[in-house]
Protein backbone atom coordinates (compact mmCIF):
# COMPACT_ATOMS: atom_id res chain seq x y z
CA UNK A 1 0.00 0.00 0.00
CA UNK A 2 1.27 3.43 -0.88
CA UNK A 3 1.61 5.56 2.26
CA UNK A 4 2.44 9.26 2.08
CA UNK A 5 4.12 9.24 -1.32
CA UNK A 6 6.78 11.90 -1.74
CA UNK A 7 6.01 14.57 -4.30
CA UNK A 8 9.61 14.28 -5.48
CA UNK A 9 8.85 10.88 -6.99
CA UNK A 10 6.23 12.48 -9.23
CA UNK A 11 7.87 15.74 -10.32
CA UNK A 12 9.81 14.04 -13.10
CA UNK A 13 6.50 12.78 -14.52
CA UNK A 14 4.43 15.99 -14.33
CA UNK A 15 5.37 19.64 -14.92
CA UNK A 16 4.32 20.91 -11.47
CA UNK A 17 2.72 19.93 -8.19
CA UNK A 18 -0.46 21.67 -9.33
CA UNK A 19 -0.59 19.55 -12.47
CA UNK A 20 -0.09 16.48 -10.31
CA UNK A 21 -3.11 17.32 -8.16
CA UNK A 22 -5.31 17.92 -11.21
CA UNK A 23 -4.14 14.74 -12.94
CA UNK A 24 -4.61 12.68 -9.77
CA UNK A 25 -8.13 14.04 -9.21
CA UNK A 26 -9.21 13.49 -12.81
CA UNK A 27 -7.87 9.95 -12.90
CA UNK A 28 -9.40 9.13 -9.51
CA UNK A 29 -12.80 10.31 -10.79
CA UNK A 30 -12.36 8.17 -13.92
CA UNK A 31 -11.54 5.11 -11.81
CA UNK A 32 -14.54 5.76 -9.54
CA UNK A 33 -16.75 6.04 -12.64
CA UNK A 34 -15.61 2.60 -13.81
CA UNK A 35 -12.65 3.36 -16.08
CA UNK A 36 -10.47 0.36 -16.83
CA UNK A 37 -7.36 0.32 -14.60
CA UNK A 38 -3.98 0.23 -16.32
CA UNK A 39 -2.37 -2.05 -13.72
CA UNK A 40 -2.88 -4.06 -10.55
CA UNK A 41 -3.10 -1.90 -7.43
CA UNK A 42 -1.80 -2.22 -3.90
CA UNK A 43 -3.99 0.66 -2.70
CA UNK A 44 -7.71 0.62 -2.01
CA UNK A 45 -8.58 4.30 -2.44
CA UNK A 46 -9.04 5.69 -5.94
CA UNK A 47 -6.81 8.69 -5.26
CA UNK A 48 -3.91 6.45 -4.26
CA UNK A 49 -4.61 4.17 -7.21
CA UNK A 50 -4.37 7.21 -9.47
CA UNK A 51 -1.02 8.08 -7.92
CA UNK A 52 0.20 4.52 -8.51
CA UNK A 53 -0.70 4.84 -12.19
CA UNK A 54 1.00 8.23 -12.45
CA UNK A 55 4.12 6.92 -10.71
CA UNK A 56 4.35 3.97 -13.10
CA UNK A 57 3.93 6.26 -16.11
CA UNK A 58 0.63 4.74 -17.24
CA UNK A 59 -1.22 8.06 -16.89
CA UNK A 60 0.33 11.21 -18.31
CA UNK A 61 -0.56 14.82 -19.06
CA UNK A 62 -0.77 15.84 -22.70
CA UNK A 63 -0.08 19.58 -22.80
CA UNK A 64 -0.19 19.52 -26.59
CA UNK A 65 -3.77 19.27 -27.92
CA UNK A 66 -2.57 17.25 -30.93
CA UNK A 67 -0.87 14.72 -28.65
CA UNK A 68 -4.06 14.45 -26.61
CA UNK A 69 -6.18 13.83 -29.71
CA UNK A 70 -3.70 11.21 -30.89
CA UNK A 71 -3.81 9.43 -27.52
CA UNK A 72 -7.62 9.44 -27.55
CA UNK A 73 -7.63 8.10 -31.11
CA UNK A 74 -5.24 5.28 -30.17
CA UNK A 75 -7.36 4.33 -27.15
CA UNK A 76 -10.50 4.27 -29.30
CA UNK A 77 -8.78 2.04 -31.88
CA UNK A 78 -7.57 -0.29 -29.13
CA UNK A 79 -11.07 -0.50 -27.63
CA UNK A 80 -12.53 -1.24 -31.05
CA UNK A 81 -9.93 -3.95 -31.68
CA UNK A 82 -10.63 -5.57 -28.30
CA UNK A 83 -14.38 -5.48 -28.93
CA UNK A 84 -13.91 -7.17 -32.31
CA UNK A 85 -11.74 -9.88 -30.72
CA UNK A 86 -14.46 -10.65 -28.17
CA UNK A 87 -17.04 -11.26 -30.91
Amino acid sequence: MMLKPSIDTFLDKVPSKYSLVILEAKRAHELEAGAKPTQEFTSVKSTLRALEEIESGNVVIHPDPKAKREAVRRRAEEAKRLAEEEE
